[in-house]
């Protein structure tokens, strides 16, 4: 399957994980498509951005959220409800890890694709 990130931002958040305080949250919206079949799904992950350089971004913080998944292709249409969702789905996704996304504050430009 091929994996793309559809919407990719960092944003400054607050979590703790681990024992290790967490500065800032990845924000993804991706699409897995291959052999007929299409995955869409959300994920945000918490990393400690200790300074502005600090992009490490840990496996263990992370959360995910399968939005669909059939046979099918990519469509434009879908994947606009998605990120007009977006927000909420990364939120419940950040609560569940006991953290909290600043959307006020991203920490890199929005990438799409």
């Amino acid at each position: 399957m091929n994996t793309i990130d559809i919407y990719l931002q960092y944003f400054a958040a607050e979590a703790v994980w681990n024992g290790t305080p967490r500065h800032g949250a990845a924000v993804r919206l991706s699409a897995e498509s291959g052999e007929g079949m299409i995955r869409y799904s959300v994920s945000v992950s918490f990393f400690p951005h200790e300074d502005e350089e600090d992009f490490r971004i840990p496996a263990d913080a992370y959360s995910e959220r399968e939005l669909y998944h059939a046979k099918g292709r990519r469509s434009r249409k879908r994947e606009a409800a998605y990120l007009d969702a977006l927000r909420e789905t990364a939120d419940a996704l950040a609560a569940e890890l006991g953290g909290v996304i600043d959307w006020e504050r991203p920490l890199i430009e929005a990438r799409y694709c």
